[in-house]
């Protein structure tokens, strides 16, 4: 097992199936043009060996699934059957909804119990402004037939100030009464907004503004949540629970347990590091080869890991997923 001076360890693999995306999300991309799949993205089969690799050299426990956009890529299908049989604690998926209605049978088969769906508002206009791609109505009829399917569903949204922060109590509402659990996520440095200072500091909308506005309508207390969790959580009594992923006001990096892969190859050991190990070679290699010299990488992206707050990463977003 490979530990840090601080305990910490890779437990959660966060892995980009595609960099491809049917959106265009103004935070995420700064010019609006849809990232497309590279030509060199691992093969399913490869990334399928990743995890393998990664759970015994790593002591990889649950595995989340990202993009890009994971629902269009070709190579879901085959991924999930494969690695639903690698005996992972948990195995959910990050989606922007779009395509949710067509692939929950595939989902379900898989035996997936969870899943995240990214939603920044309610308002159609709004949706198309800050998404740049999709429909609302088809994400929303895909919400209900996921959760009419028995899935546990979180809902992501980051509020951006002038553009959809007044959203964030009909947001809440909206997942209160249908037992999803909103999750509020702050504006992060990273990409162009870890280059265009002023533009991120125009947009960001902040914890404590988000807790001011909650409490305008409801009373709440922080309830508990695991140790490496990277979301203060909050209960409503009597109606359910939301959380905050405070990367800014209430930074997580002393407890931060997660690896990430791009789907062309490279390990991330931390989102605020430009440093990246390349993994992409060892995956042919036989299991004896691969392994240590995997450790000897996982060493490496550990130690980029940020001892106190996040500082922000030229790395966009979309390539190595949320």
């Amino acid at each position: 097992m490979i530990v840090d001076r601080q305990g910490r360890r890779f437990r959660n693999l966060r892995i980009s199936l595609t960099a491809a995306c049917n959106y265009a999300c103004t935070y995420c991309v700064p010019d609006g043009k849809r990232l497309v799949a590279a030509q060199d993205e691992l093969s399913a089969e490869a990334m399928v060996r990743s995890v393998a690799y990664l759970i015994e050299a790593a002591g990889i426990e649950r595995l989340r699934i990202t993009g890009g956009e994971p629902l269009v890529s070709p190579k879901l299908e085959h991924f999930l059957r494969e690695t639903s049989q690698l005996g992972l604690q948990d195995i959910s998926l990050t989606t922007n909804g779009q395509l949710l209605a067509r692939k929950l049978p595939l989902l379900l088969e898989c035996g997936l119990k969870r899943i995240n769906v990214s939603l920044d508002t309610l308002d159609p206009e709004d949706f198309k402004r800050i998404a740049r791609g999709g429909d609302l109505a088809t994400v929303l009829q895909g919400l209900e037939e996921a959760r009419a399917a028995g899935l546990k569903i979180k809902v992501n949204m980051v509020p951006l100030r002038g553009q959809n922060h007044e959203q964030v109590l009909p947001m809440l509402d909206y997942c209160l009464e249908r037992g999803f659990e909103l999750r509020f996520i702050e504006l992060m440095r990273m990409g162009h907004l870890a280059r265009e200072g002023a533009s991120f500091q125009q947009q960001f909308y902040s914890m404590p503004e988000l807790l001011a506005a909650v409490a305008e309508h409801y009373e709440f207390a922080q309830a508990p949540a695991p140790l490496d969790a990277t979301a203060l959580r909050y209960e409503i009594p009597g109606h359910g629970f939301f959380g905050v992923i405070a990367n800014e006001s209430v930074p997580f990096c002393r407890t931060c347990s997660r690896l990430r892969l791009s789907s062309t190859g490279w390990l991330h050991g931390c989102l605020s590091s430009s440093n990246r190990h390349y993994v992409g070679d060892l995956l042919d290699k036989p299991r004896h080869q691969a392994l240590p010299a995997l450790q000897r990488l996982l060493v490496r992206a550990l130690a980029d890991k940020q001892d106190v707050a996040f500082a922000g990463g030229a790395t966009v977003m979309k390539i190595i997923g949320g």
